[in-house]
């Protein structure tokens, strides 16, 4: 079996990086971009960082900001509508995963029109032509998705989310600048620093995990958990690391997949709303000790990334412990709550069940059956 590894054609890190934008819309050819950012980043002048740039140079723009932070099927049928009126030809997505997930959805419809139907997108969906040309440029450090092939978007009428994995939908370029995040609040840093985080650790055991994503996921496990502390205080070195740390994640865990925790995570946001990072971050330790009979010495390596000490003299019961233990200990630093309140026990038939159908469980070292995820459910009740 061939292992696959798919990346961007270009990506740049790094304070400043955004001036590079021009840079390739230019070489591209390119006429008009259409920037999809979501309101609160246009609001407080985050979308202008990049717009001003594309003014000074002439370069001309539509935005399109009809995005939630859960996309919806609404938010992607709308924005294709737009994209086709404005003439565009190319797509700038600024902001975390939400709208990022819009403008890949938006892409691969303009350039698949068959697949107008947006439900159609979900799981493996056999598109022909590669999307819209994307510059992704994140906002946030944790989804990653600048560099997957993956994007998730709700529907709202069946309550739930759904996972579409297309190599169609690859941005041409990243533009990774923590500049483009250091006015991210403290509980939204947090929270997608722990998504981060659960890329990383999920894709390392996850059934496809192989040499070279081991080494993507380990080193980003551990420049996660050195950094994401000080990015939560907002120190520039913090907010550094953490958008190189969350970029690598993304180079592993799009090209293995991920397990439980995001399928729950994703029941969790479509059910609730609940902040996917938040979700993920309660989720993460309760499924490794779920998983860890399942992934042999892979939580010593864990624990050691974590910055555990002595993990060579421990035992596997040890280690296993102090990976979780790690984990646990970083998300409450960080002020992630552990408990859902929302949750009730006659959510968890539903709750499960989608869990179980989400396109991320069947990568999971361990299978879990819908009576399992319903346990693991309450664990955060």
């Amino acid at each position: 079996m061939a292992n696959r590894i798919m990346l961007n054609q270009t990506s740049y890190h790094g304070a400043g990086a955004i001036t590079e934008i021009v840079t390739e819309a230019k070489a591209h050819g390119f006429q008009k971009a259409f920037v999809c950012s979501d309101p609160d980043l246009i609001k407080f002048q985050v979308t202008a960082k990049v717009t001003d740039l594309l003014d000074q140079e002439g370069l001309a723009y539509e935005i399109y900001s009809d995005i939630k932070a859960n996309p919806t099927i609404e938010n992607v049928k709308n924005g294709v509508a737009a994209f086709k009126a404005s003439q565009a030809d190319y797509i700038i997505a600024i902001g975390g995963g939400s709208s990022m997930d819009t403008a890949k959805a938006i892409g691969i419809i303009v350039a698949n029109p068959e697949f107008e139907d947006v439900r159609s997108l979900e799981g493996v969906a056999p598109t022909k032509n590669p999307c819209v040309p994307i510059l992704a440029v994140p906002t946030t450090a944790g989804t990653a998705a600048e560099v997957t092939i993956n994007y998730v978007i709700t529907d709202v009428e069946k309550k739930r989310k759904f996972v579409c994995v297309d190599p169609h939908d690859m941005p041409i370029v990243a533009i990774v600048d923590p500049d483009m995040m250091a006015s991210m609040p403290k509980g939204l840093t947090a929270s997608t620093g722990m998504d981060a985080l659960t890329h990383a650790i999920e894709g390392y055991t996850t059934k496809a995990a192989w040499e070279m994503t081991d080494m993507f996921h380990l080193k980003a496990i551990e420049i996660i958990a050195r950094s994401l502390r000080d990015a939560v205080a907002n120190t520039s070195k913090g907010r550094e690391d953490m958008a190189l740390g969350q970029y690598i994640a993304g180079m592993g865990f799009s090209n293995v997949g991920l397990g439980i925790a995001h399928s729950m995570a994703h029941t969790l946001g479509a059910v609730y709303d609940t902040p996917h990072g938040v979700a993920c971050a309660m989720m993460l330790p309760i499924v490794m000790e779920y998983n860890q009979e399942y992934t042999g010495e892979k939580y010593r390596e864990i624990a050691r990334a974590m910055g555990v000490k002595g993990v060579d003299n421990m035992t596997q019961e040890e280690y296993r412990k102090a990976a979780v233990d790690a984990v646990r200990k970083l998300s409450a630093d960080v002020g992630i709550p552990s408990k859902l309140e929302a949750v009730k026990e006659e959510d968890l038939p539903f709750l499960a069940q989608s869990a179980f159908a989400d396109a991320c469980a069947p990568g999971n070292p361990r299978d879990a059956s819908v009576e399992d995820l319903t346990a693991l459910f309450r664990q955060i009740m």
